[in-house]
């Protein structure tokens, strides 16, 4: 996993509680989740919308 141990994981963990704060990360980590989640479905194609547009005439 890109080389990261676990005392490394538990070292960015603390940095991230100290710059976000304790009641930041559940609302941080829904959005990232969220984030992930639409750019999958943007790579698959899955979330493309359609426009269509009306000829005069």
């Amino acid at each position: 996993m890109f080389g990261f141990g676990i005392p490394e994981l538990l070292i960015i963990g603390a940095i991230v509680m100290l710059i976000f704060g304790v009641g930041k990360l559940p609302e941080l980590g829904s959005s990232f989740g969220k984030a992930i989640s639409n750019f999958r479905k943007a790579a698959d194609g899955k979330d493309m919308i359609e426009l269509n547009s009306k000829k005069d005439g």
